[in-house]
């Protein structure tokens, strides 16, 4: 069964950077759609950046010119490169599967547990 592992979560103070990891296990990594979504305290979880198999990227527009997505098929790794980390962007991050290459099929509802990101000012 597919599974997500994030890490590389973290305190750093504003206008710092982290970059998040999670490595994906026991699925074709590189036919499938990825995406980073987060969720704050009392917030609703919201899609913070996606990245197709061929590499196009989607963002945020809180996070656009901050934050970049990417991935490493041979290492079956998605990554969120943070910079410029502000106070509004601690929450838990996680990691998805998103959609698949054509005439493939990806895992749907897939998680990780998540990694902690806390701004302080």
């Amino acid at each position: 069964q597919a599974q997500l592992v994030e890490s590389g979560g973290g305190s750093v103070q504003a206008g710092g950077s982290l970059t998040l990891s999670c490595v994906g296990h026991y699925f074709i990594f590189s036919n499938c759609g990825m995406l980073w979504y987060r969720q704050a305290p009392g917030k609703e979880r919201e899609a913070v950046s996606s990245i197709s198999h061929d590499g196009t990227t989607t963002y945020v527009d809180s996070v656009k010119g901050r934050f970049t997505i990417s991935r490493d098929d041979a290492k079956n790794t998605l990554y969120l490169q943070m910079n410029n980390l502000q106070t509004e962007d601690t929450a838990t991050y996680y990691c998805t599967i998103g959609p698949p290459k054509r005439n493939w099929i990806c895992p749907e509802n897939k998680w990780g547990q998540g990694t902690q990101v806390t701004v302080s000012s």
